[in-house]
């Protein structure tokens, strides 16, 4: 069921739409060599077939785990005879390119380099740590995403539908196959985006039927959703990830988390992975939740959560389970507070009502000298002057001045972060009561910003005069 055409190819539009740059580049008959990165079943060996017929070219393919130098250099040989006897351009499709070593990857870089070969790299890791610098340079990396639910049931159609090469004609059981429609959202909902998976099961789903005569009225065989979930080798949950069961869910698993449930928390986690909800949507709840949730109460949270998503970028399931677990757990059982996001939304209301206000004349900035003359930037004092590194001056505008938002709470550091307001508050109390604050007792260098500048000039001075030297030295 591989497409056979560009029009035939599903999903990748950002690719290979109307206006995407791989389709803009053939139809100039471009097609340079490039990487295409993303999980199994989405179309990486395929688009590469259609990319090397669209430019007339004769397609030949290696696999990473499979092949070694003296592969590498036979297919090479035969690309540069064909060039030069027919004037026949070669795509050569390294399958899992990830798994060649350093001398592997660079064997590939001269005939890259010099045209022989219109190099297609595929892989499921992130090149930017498994492909050589030198040969990544000379690649152009696109990155392919998970197919979404129509997509993979627009190909399951096709393969029911089609008789040349589905299950409708001599490929597939006598009298065609049709599946019952619950069975078909769900083999679509675990597939996960991956094409592959859902077409295998489609077809093992259908042998199960075919051996116990399961079959509609119309005499086509009719796998249930206990055959899917046989042939799946899993099992399927009540769960929807466009409908009530992907939402009911994600609110437990927040709520888990809010309520400082870890192991609920877990529960609800492990069923969303199982039922095939694209991980990174459970990784952007975790991210909210800890600061919708967690907030100042442990700063750390949001490191977690963020971490889990750049593991899951990195490493994918199933080992990012590990992260997402980590995460998980650490958030739920962290301390709570809400307060940073509820003065955040106090501050937003009064933006709503009364719009942007004028910023207070002495936080202003006065980029000329004699904009001074009008007040702009007069008055301000610099906090680090000053004993604390603080100085009680207004930063709200007038309308505001007296607004406070943000009250944190007793909760984890947000404590910590309270009691230094209140000392903060009490310092200020009692400079105003003195008639003056006191300087800082450590006080800084005096230097000007501007010494700054004159050392960026100094280092763009001197990397014009390398430039300049390894070019004469490069045409000596």
């Amino acid at each position: 069921m591989r497409p056979r055409t560009l029009d035939e190819f599903v999903g990748q539009v950002h690719l290979v739409g109307e206006n995407g740059p791989l389709s803009r580049g053939l139809a100039r008959g471009h097609l340079a060599s490039l990487l295409l990165w993303g999980p199994p079943g989405t179309g990486k060996t395929s688009l590469a077939r259609l990319l090397a017929a669209a430019v007339g070219a004769e397609f030949a393919t290696l696999s990473a785990v499979m092949s070694g130098v003296a592969e590498v250099r036979a297919t090479i040989a035969e690309a540069r005879e064909r060039l030069a006897l027919n004037g026949q351009r070669t795509v050569l499709l390294i399958d899992e390119i990830h798994r060649f070593n350093k001398a592997q990857q660079d064997a590939l870089l001269p005939h890259v380099e010099d045209g022989t070969i219109t190099l297609v790299g595929a892989t499921t890791e992130n090149p930017y740590f498994e492909v050589n610098s030198a040969l990544l340079s000379r690649l152009r990396v696109w990155r392919l995403e998970p197919l979404a639910d129509e997509d993979v049931a627009t190909v399951l159609r096709r393969a029911l539908a089609d008789a040349e090469r589905g299950l409708a004609g001599e490929l597939g059981p006598r009298g065609g196959v049709a599946i019952a429609e619950d069975a078909f959202e769900h083999l679509v909902s675990i597939s996960g985006g991956d094409a592959r998976t859902a077409l295998n099961v489609l077809e093992g789903a259908a042998a199960l039927a075919e051996a116990a005569d399961r079959r509609d009225t119309d005499g086509r065989v009719s796998p249930s959703l206990t055959d899917v979930e046989e042939a799946a080798q899993q099992r399927i949950l009540a769960y929807d990830r466009a409908g009530d069961g992907h939402y009911d869910t994600v609110s437990a698993f927040i709520k888990s988390l809010r309520g400082n449930d870890p192991d609920a928390s877990l529960y609800w986690l492990a069923a969303m992975i199982a039922a095939g909800e694209d991980p990174r949507f459970i990784v952007r709840r975790l991210i909210i939740s800890a600061s919708e949730d967690v907030g100042n109460a442990d700063p750390r949270a949001l490191q977690v959560a963020v971490a889990a998503a750049q593991a899951l970028d990195h490493v994918g399931l199933p080992e990012a389970q590990y992260a997402l677990a980590q995460a998980t757990a650490y958030i739920a059982t962290a301390p709570k507070s809400n307060r940073a996001g509820g003065a955040y939304w106090a501050a937003a209301a009064d933006v709503a009502e009364h719009g942007s206000l004028p910023v207070p004349l002495h936080l202003r900035n006065a980029g000329d000298r004699r904009m001074k003359h009008h007040g702009i930037g007069v008055g301000y004092r610099y906090p680090h002057d000053y004993d604390g590194a603080d100085v009680d001056q207004q930063y709200l505008p007038d309308e505001l001045a007296a607004r406070r938002y943000y009250l944190p709470t007793d909760q984890g550091y947000e404590a910590t972060i309270s009691e230094r307001m209140k000392r903060r508050a009490a310092a200020r109390e009692a400079a105003r009561e003195a008639g003056r604050t006191p300087q800082s007792p450590f006080p800084a260098p005096t230097v000007s910003m501007r010494t700054g500048d004159a050392v960026l000039k100094t280092r763009e001075a001197n990397r014009k005069k390398i430039a300049e030297t390894e070019k004469r030295d490069a045409g000596a």
